[in-house]
């Protein structure tokens, strides 16, 4: 495959390299991504959790290749045998540096030791000169992918665990100078605690599991600081839609979307809340948060980043 970009689809699918790594904490990696087809990366000033698609390979296998494929490009995809097509994983634009050809994505990845899946595994071996492939925005055309849409002056809720770390990073570092709000952060080890770019308004809460159960201390800190009761933790599997995605502007369960449904008058007037994470901890806030608390779904994004036990691409 060649780095020429693909100009039949408004957006890029394209092989890039590594050209720098960073090793962050023992829970993430940083990579940057280049490539000459990213001259026509299209990502603006403000791009918040913008989400894009890194495909790895699968094992010694080579990269798919994607030359003149058209608007089904993810059906053929996704008809291919597995270790042709490699392996699709979503990721957050943690910054874009350079300009024209030498434009780099910056991509934090999660990791752990002993990872068994490719995301993982690529991510602990990742190398200057590996390749990837990336969908990413085109500039001058729709792309989608950004979630964190708050009023002007709300007061800000962000929660998340290691996962979600890249896209609140980046959320923080490009909020106005006058934001104000909190955030908790869910990560496995103290040393994974990062030095993040905040609004001075903006407290940020480090929750490192230290080998704790997952998502145990990040519930309790959040209805803390809500002023709530703590309520249980325990979620019915039958409760958790392993594909969880409910913001204002679309449900996987097939709620009310759209329009402005926020309560005048309401305890929680003027507060919204962007949560992701491992679903079945998304769930137990999503119920303690809209179920328990009343808060207005049109005020919150819920996002199951992942599912314990399950791939998600």
């Amino acid at each position: 495959m060649t780095a020429a970009p693909s100009t039949t689809l408004p957006m890029l699918i394209e092989e890039v390299e590594v050209r720098a790594v960073e090793r962050l904490s023992p829970s993430f990696v940083r990579v940057e991504l280049g490539s000459p087809a990213l001259a026509e990366l299209g990502v603006s000033s403000t791009s918040y959790d913008q989400r894009i698609k890194l495909i790895f390979p699968d094992g010694d296998h080579p990269l798919p290749a994607f030359e003149g494929v058209g608007e089904g490009w993810y059906g053929e995809w996704l008809a291919r045998p597995e270790a042709e097509r490699g392996h699709m994983r979503t990721y957050t634009i943690r910054g874009v540096r350079g300009e024209g050809e030498s434009t780099r994505l910056v991509v934090d990845i999660v990791v752990h030791e002993g990872a068994t899946g490719p995301a993982g595994i690529w991510g602990e071996r990742a190398a200057v000169g590996d390749r990837v492939i990336c969908t990413a925005p085109r500039r001058g055309h729709e792309y989608g992918g950004i979630e964190f849409a708050p009023s002007d002056g709300d007061a800000l809720l962000l929660v998340g665990d290691e996962t979600a770390v890249p896209a609140v990073a980046a959320i923080l570092e490009q909020l106005d100078v006058a934001a104000r709000g909190a955030v908790f952060l869910e990560v496995p080890f103290a040393a994974d605690v990062l030095t993040l770019e905040h609004p001075e308004g903006v407290g940020v809460r480090w929750l490192p599991r230290d080998g704790g159960p997952r998502g145990e201390a990040l519930h309790a800190a959040v209805l803390e600081h809500l002023g709530a009761q703590a309520a249980s933790l325990e979620v019915d599997e039958s409760e958790i839609d392993p594909d969880l995605w409910e913001t204002p502007f679309y449900s996987s369960s097939g709620e009310a979307e759209g329009g402005n449904g926020r309560s005048v008058g309401h305890e929680w007037h003027g507060l919204y809340a962007w949560i992701a994470g491992e679903s079945k901890v998304v769930t137990g806030l999503r119920r303690a948060l809209v179920k328990d608390l009343g808060l207005d779904r049109h005020q919150v994004a819920f996002m199951g980043y992942w599912r314990e036990g399950r791939s998600i691409s």
